[in-house]
């Protein structure tokens, strides 16, 4: 199969159909290999535009879904981005592919100053997700944990998304996140919402929702 061309036409369908609004995000889904972060037995959907199964009762979300997250998180040049929900690394390797991209637009060609941080809750899956990413030259940061915890060694971040959805957002991701910045993620069990919330400066939330979404259950140490 044909991964490369599978992939580019993905991409050109999701930008035919608005669902990617920013070029660096076009750019890094052309870019990383989604083929490679799922089992091998899967590969062959890999360019489809759907989530699929990735071991431990988890999915890989859809490359729209990852777009619409990804284009949410209006990252910056130079930000430092907490992930909650690491899988096999593949949304992480996107958004660190668009930081990189955005670095370059501004006409950098190092992207050293832009750091990803990702924490999952199965450690399998971490260990692979790391396996992958680093064979890739990904270089970042994995901790299996809890993710309603967090990571606080590296806050404040600018920037934090949730590939899994808990019912509220984890108050200890919010606070990890500066005054300025937002958190993007799924919200609710069953029903679910996206949502991007903007941290002001007296530690508040400004919600934003961006429609229904389907993700798997954000889990925690006593589930």
């Amino acid at each position: 199969m044909d991964f490369e061309t599978a992939r580019k036409r993905m991409v050109d369908r999701l930008v035919e159909r608005d669902r990617i609004e920013r070029e660096a995000t076009a750019d890094a889904l052309r870019t990383v290999p989604r083929h490679e972060f799922v089992p091998p037995e899967r590969q062959g959907a890999a360019y489809w535009d759907r989530p699929l199964p990735i071991g431990g009762g988890q999915t890989i979300s859809a490359p729209h879904m990852v777009a619409i997250v990804t284009d949410l998180l209006a990252l910056d040049p130079g930000d430092r981005v907490l992930e909650i929900g690491t899988g096999r690394g593949y949304h992480a390797a996107v958004t660190a592919e668009t930081l990189a991209q955005i670095e370059r637009d501004g006409g950098s060609d190092e992207s050293d100053d832009a750091e990803l941080y990702s924490v999952e809750y199965d450690p399998e899956l971490a260990d692979r997700a790391r396996e992958t990413l680093s064979e890739h030259g990904y270089d970042i940061d994995v901790r299996t944990g809890d993710g309603y915890e967090g990571w606080d060694d590296h806050a404040p971040y600018d920037r934090a998304y949730l590939t899994c959805a808990p019912e509220s957002l984890p108050d200890r991701v919010v606070e990890q996140v500066r005054p300025g910045g937002c958190v993007v993620g799924p919200v609710g069990r069953g029903r679910q919402t996206l949502v991007r919330a903007w941290r002001r400066e007296d530690g508040a939330l400004d919600r934003e929702t961006h429609g229904g979404v389907r993700f798997v259950p954000m889990r925690r140490g006593d589930d």
